[in-house]
């Protein structure tokens, strides 16, 4: 009986505090209606939201976490079936990133060789490497035209940047080509300045010497070297390359002229093998030969 009595008597005590909450709900209700932003109950009401929004942070953060675990659950309890799917279609978009860059670059070289064609108006046929020598002394590469093709030996082969070498035997349907670093290669040609004579020559260190030269021609770091066709053994005009590298001065027999070559036998893809040519674009092409140096000196 002493509890129920305690309880009996608190009733009358709640329900007068009940009404008196409404009341003073309904006054600040009316309060807050009738006056403006710059009033005191929206300044409490701002604040209010201020003080409650890193709360709403941690909560969304706290959602995103729970989501992302979620997903991590799913992934732990996702079947075998389903996860060897997900890596083969992995698998398969990695091929084809892959497949998409190798085509992109390969269009970027065919195009090289195509400014090359239109620069020198070059009438040959477009062969692709398919064999590299090993031999530091026989720097040769096997390419996938021949005789089938009008590839003859002694013919001219050019890269996406002027000459890389020269047939040296043409069967059906390949031919191997001696490469103008080859130490045993020679190429008769010409600074394009002073139109001064001599012989590029290869080497066993992969560079290209600048021989011949007489002692008096002023020769500089930039200077145009181009085939000069004497002897017939490579098409007259065609770039070989930019001198890089001149020690000794005007007057010394003695000169060391390195001529950069066009491309190393590593890059290159794709040729041209030249039938005839007409030497009108050479400023273009060492242009691009420069630029491509600039940017791998940086």
């Amino acid at each position: 009986m002493a509890l129920n009595f305690k309880d009996n008597e608190s009733v009358p005590a709640g329900r007068v505090l009940l009404v008196v909450l409404l009341a003073i709900s309904l006054v600040l209700v009316t309060a807050y209606s009738r006056e403006d932003e710059s009033g005191l109950l929206h300044g409490i009401q701002s604040g209010v939201q201020d003080a409650v929004a890193p709360l709403k942070l941690v909560g969304a953060s706290a959602g995103a976490a729970a989501d992302d675990a979620g997903d991590a659950i799913a992934d732990l309890t996702a079947s075998p079936e389903t996860l060897n799917a997900l890596k083969e279609q992995n698998a398969a978009l990695i091929e084809m990133i892959a497949q998409s860059e190798e085509y992109r670059q390969e269009a970027e070289r065919l195009q090289a060789l195509l400014d090359l064609r239109d620069a020198y108006d070059i009438e040959g046929v477009a062969a692709r490497v398919i064999g590299r020598g090993t031999d530091a002394w026989n720097q040769t590469v096997t390419i996938d035209a021949g005789t089938d093709d009008g590839v003859e030996t002694g013919l001219t082969v050019t890269g996406a940047y002027g000459v890389i070498g020269q047939v040296i035997s043409a069967g059906p349907s390949s031919s191997t080509v001696r490469l103008i670093t080859d130490p045993q290669s020679g190429a008769a040609a010409m600074l394009q300045a002073t139109r001064a004579e001599g012989v590029v020559r290869g080497s066993l260190d992969g560079l290209l010497y600048l021989e011949n030269i007489e002692a008096d021609v002023q020769v500089a770091t930039g200077d145009v070297v181009l085939t000069s066709g004497l002897g017939g053994s490579y098409t007259r005009g065609l770039l070989i390359g930019l001198v890089v590298s001149v020690e000794g001065n005007v007057g010394d027999s003695t000169r060391r002229i390195v001529v950069s070559p066009n491309e190393t036998v590593e890059n290159l893809e794709e040729v041209i093998v030249v039938f005839s040519a007409k030497a009108k674009g050479v400023s273009s092409v060492s242009s691009q030969i420069e630029a491509t140096t600039e940017g791998g000196e940086e």
